[in-house]
């Protein structure tokens, strides 16, 4: 029969299902590190050696693109976080090598790469797809910035072979899978928590729900923030990792005034996707005249060695190691050194939940605000999914403890529930 795919475009990763006709879900499976994986990194490598004939520069994808970036001595352009920009209407375009890509395009790029990779495993996948979308894209406020950001994806899905797109909601598509487990209704709360958004979802789920066939009333209400693990790893490097990098120190102009260094510096470096935004001659000019006139130079050199090397993605896998040692202990370690930088540190997590604090009254206003407009109590839902990387984050978990109770919280494949649910919903269409 023809393929039934869903595909999970996320910030950080992306996956893709195959239903297949017994009604399961079968996700293709990728080579990361020798070892087998789920998980699709979303990114692309641009090696300046690796062109086509045009000389127009070739992308990489996926786990091989950190792969081939990690092992390159010249380092190439590592972009990354391209989802986070599709609701922006400022960013275009950017210039690799001198050529210049559209961001649908590097979209594409990406999901070509995805899909190349997953018809080794299951063959042609043809030209539907159901796939999932936040309930607000990062950086959109209303609607219409959604609709558009929705506009740009399907233009990317398009290019790389999927002429038949269908859009579902993260969260909702999140709910069909954690329905295969159920024998009984359940008014149940969906929390999907990705790299650049965390969304809600109230839903009736179980055998009527599913016989009754028509899934958009059972949908009781839907929200969601534009912020979520990306969030996370940004207070993180604000209040540990910046410091070390000359965040809060002082320089000395050349009329004898004392200023701080420049905040803009360090909330790109915050976002270590665009910190190679940084590496351009005009700011790599300000660095070293801002070195020169440092009071604490030995910061501000390992600041410039962060930005001229491209350190971004190491300093994300250091962050995210401390971050899953803290999901699980208390008291964790973190560890960045490229001399000239050299950082080491004992974290707790009381100390990690503090400094993620207003990231966490944001979600858990979000999550009251759903309950509100759909008029439940916490005491009407029956269980709690929690799905995505973040979901593992203690202080996360605590916000649905403290409403619904510990034993009201369900889990489990949480980094690949949501392309399995894409895929059934694709199934259900048929």
């Amino acid at each position: 029969m023809p393929r039934v795919i869903g595909l999970d475009f996320g910030t950080t990763n992306s996956a893709i299902a195959v239903a297949t006709a017994d009604g399961a879900a079968q996700l293709a499976s990728f080579s990361a590190d020798r070892q087998s994986t789920a998980m699709f990194r979303s990114v692309l490598y641009f090696d300046p050696e690796n062109l086509e004939p045009t000389g127009k520069p070739r992308a990489i994808g996926g786990p091989e693109a950190i792969s081939q970036y990690l092992q390159a001595e010249t380092k190439g352009r590592l972009i990354q976080s391209m989802k986070s920009h599709l609701g922006s209407p400022l960013f275009k375009q950017t210039v690799i090598f001198n050529y210049t890509f559209t961001l649908e395009e590097l979209i594409a790029m990406i999901l070509h790469e995805l899909r190349s990779a997953a018809e080794k495993q299951f063959g042609d996948l043809g030209e539907h797809v159901v796939v999932g979308r936040p309930a607000h894209f990062s950086g959109t406020e209303t609607d219409s910035e959604d609709e558009a950001a929705l506009a740009r994806l399907r233009v990317a899905l398009e290019q790389a072979g999927f002429s038949q797109v269908e859009f579902e909601l993260e969260p909702v598509a999140a709910a069909y899978q954690y329905e295969q487990q159920l024998d009984h209704d359940e008014l149940v709360l969906i929390a999907d928590f990705g790299g650049g958004t965390s969304d809600f979802c109230l839903i009736q789920l179980g055998p009527t729900a599913h016989a009754r066939g028509q899934r958009s009333k059972d949908i009781l209400g839907t929200d969601g923030v534009a912020l979520a693990g990306d969030a996370f790893d940004s207070s993180f490097i604000r209040h540990l990792v910046a410091p070390h990098l000359g965040l809060g120190s002082q320089y000395r102009t050349p009329f004898g005034r004392v200023l701080s260094a420049p905040l803009w510096i360090y909330e790109k470096l915050e976002r270590w996707h665009q910190l190679s935004l940084l590496k351009t001659r005009e700011t790599m000019e300000s660095l070293r005249q801002l070195h020169f006139q440092s009071l604490e130079p030995r910061k501000i050199e390992a600041l410039i060695h962060v930005v001229n090397e491209g350190l971004g993605y190491q300093l994300a896998r250091a962050v995210e190691g401390t971050k899953c040692e803290l999901s699980e202990r208390t008291t964790g370690g973190f560890t960045f050194r490229d001399l000239p930088v050299d950082i080491a540190a004992r974290v707790e997590r009381a100390q990690f939940t503090t400094w993620i604090d207003s990231e966490l009254r944001v979600i858990a206003g979000c999550v009251d605000r759903l309950l509100t407009a759909c008029g439940v109590t916490s005491g009407d839902v029956d269980s709690v999914f929690l799905t995505g990387g973040s979901s593992f984050v203690p202080a996360v978990r605590h916000i649905f403890a403290e409403r619904f109770g510990e034993s009201r919280l369900r889990g489990g494949e949480e980094l690949t529930t949501v392309a399995r649910g894409l895929a059934l919903r694709a199934l259900e269409q048929r």
